[in-house]
């Protein structure tokens, strides 16, 4: 087999395993450490995984920024060798033993640096390789593929992504247009020289809003030149399931021929995670059908791909949802796969309004002058715990602090599914120039538990878009729109739907000073303190939009 290397790394002797560390001997695998080559002649920190025998093998491998030892990882990938694959994971340029400066995820793109790119081409071209490469991962290591597919590898094969996202400015840096310098500032731990991340912040604290800087890094731009078919999992309680969705319909759609019509998505009842996809989530239990078995359909997927394997995995339905139910309510509906061919599903857009005195309803607001008020205090804000959202777990003890007011239906009378994306449409004032407004959605049990299905936020200096910044006139009413998040719940008869709005809930959501002035690293002394108001009458009617499920539009 003739392989093609692009000219770098034809002038460098190229490793192999007998020139890396052995670094660990497991039963039918050995694992190496070694330093893979790139065009500029910095070199990648790469454990890599060999089963024993003669080979070749076809390769997979997994771009991180995180420790690559841990146990877990370790062992996951022992059992992914040992189904024939060699496996590399990778350590991203500037973290751990990697060389190079730290610059985030830019050297992983289509820029002068392909850090994916060359080592794809690096794997294909040893001798224990067939020449066939797949990649894996989510989350950075789902950035890292996408980035990885735009740059198009002749040697990569196909792909299989967990909570993945395409472009960082809108689903990590930038959450809603909401800062988060201190969960970037713990960067630092992974990077061989701190200051890297330390100046890397500086530079995005310079592009506050979405320019060119943030578009050179956006994928969805991109996805002609994404040519590979992929296999993407998604997952209801978490953030970038939004990545996950808008990957598989731009790859599915748009992308090229060899990927266009050639996508498939799995989305369930999960958090963010890769090896967490089973029925225990937060405080639920679902049945044993909402399990995914993550590592025998990877290989079976790599199998059809690397191996030429007939197993027929292509023949799957391109999409498979899993549309959640009450959990412990004998008959409750819902708690089912669904298959189709594209997602979201057709459904009808109902509005949920707010009312005085904390109602939903689907009526609209009939009073002339209606709102609902709150405090908004920066130094002291509401809390929710720790740095990954609380999705399956009870919310009251967030919604009833002090400064966060609760909107809920009566019990309903019927079983009511909402499938597809939920958006806020907020008509809001307050005595500051900006501020943040976080929506959640919960399915309330007859007990009393509030369940956490969807949260987001949304800094009201980008009510206008991300591409320009428009402070907020105090005492003025502004509408907000925005999306909150993707669903497939069908809430039980006798169940509440409650809607939850608050402006802090730290650290999980780090607090906007609410100045108006330019966002900055540290926080400043002179963040103000706001009252904000939510308004709910006959012109100012604030609701959500749901997608309804009807029975004419039932699958």
């Amino acid at each position: 087999m003739i392989r093609v290397l692009f000219a770098p790394i034809l002038l460098m002797a190229l490793l192999t395993p007998s020139s890396g560390e052995v670094t660990g001997e497991f039963p039918g695998v050995t694992e190496h450490h070694l330093m893979i080559p790139m065009r500029d002649g910095k070199r990648l920190s790469a454990y890599l995984y060999l089963p024993d025998g003669e080979g070749p093998w076809p390769a997979i491998f997994e771009q991180r920024y995180a420790n690559l030892l841990g146990k877990t990882i370790r062992d996951a990938s022992v059992h992914l060798a040992r189904e024939g694959f060699v496996v590399a994971m990778v350590n991203f340029r500037g973290t751990h033993l990697s060389e190079g400066k730290w610059i985030g995820y830019r050297a992983l793109q289509w820029g002068e640096l392909q850090d994916g790119y060359d080592t794809c081409e690096w794997l294909a071209a040893q001798d224990w390789c067939t020449g066939k490469v797949g990649s894996f991962g989510g989350s950075q290591g789902g950035y890292a593929q996408n980035y990885l597919a735009v740059t198009a590898p002749p040697h990569l094969v196909c792909q299989y992504m967990t909570d993945t996202g395409l472009s960082l400015f809108h689903e990590g840096y930038r959450l809603g247009g909401t800062t988060r310098p201190n969960r970037f500032k713990a960067m630092n731990a992974f990077c061989r020289i701190p200051a890297d991340n330390e100046e890397l912040l500086v530079e995005w604290f310079a592009h506050p809003h979405y320019d060119d800087y943030w578009a050179a890094e956006d994928c969805t731009k991109h996805f002609d030149k994404m040519n590979v078919p992929c296999m993407t999992i998604g997952s209801w309680y978490d953030f970038m399931n939004q990545g996950s969705i808008a990957s598989f319909q731009g790859r599915q759609l748009h992308g090229g021929v060899n990927s266009k019509g050639r996508q498939q998505l799995v989305i369930g009842p999960w958090l963010h995670g890769k090896t967490n996809k089973t029925n225990l989530i937060g405080d639920l239990e679902y049945p044993k059908n909402a399990t995914w078995p993550v590592h025998d359909h990877m290989v079976r997927w790599f199998n059809y791909h690397l191996k030429n394997q007939q197993n027929k995995v292509m023949d799957d339905p391109p999409v498979r949802y899993y549309v959640m139910g009450a959990v412990g309510e004998s008959g409750a509906p819902g708690n089912e796969w669904r298959k189709s061919d594209l997602f979201p599903p057709p459904s009808a857009s109902t509005a949920m309004y707010l009312h005085f005195a904390g109602g939903l309803s689907s009526s609209a607001p009939t009073e002339s002058r209606s709102s609902t008020h709150f405090t908004s205090d920066p130094r002291n804000p509401m809390s929710i715990p720790g740095r990954a959202f609380p999705g399956a777990r009870d919310a009251r003890p967030f919604e009833r602090q002090p400064e966060v007011r609760t909107f809920t239906s009566t019990p309903l009378e019927s079983s009511v599914e909402w499938t597809g994306r939920i958006h806020a449409r907020l008509f809001v004032s307050s005595t500051a120039k900006d501020t943040d407004f976080i929506v959640q959605v919960s399915d309330v049990y007859p007990d009393g538990r509030s369940i956490l299905l969807v949260a987001y936020p949304w800094r009201a200096r980008y009510r206008d878009g991300f591409h320009q910044e428009v402070l907020m006139t105090p005492g003025e009413v502004h509408k907000i729109e925005f999306p909150v998040g993707w669903i497939s719940q069908i809430f039980n008869k006798g169940h509440r739907i409650r809607v939850t709005v608050s402006s802090t809930g730290a650290p999980l959501f780090e607090p906007n000073p609410q100045t108006g002035e330019p966002l900055t690293i540290d926080f400043p002394d002179n963040a103000v303190t706001a009252t904000n108001t939510i308004h709910h009458s006959v012109d100012y009617a604030s609701c959500i939009i749901a997608p309804l499920i009807t029975a004419e539009l039932s699958p």
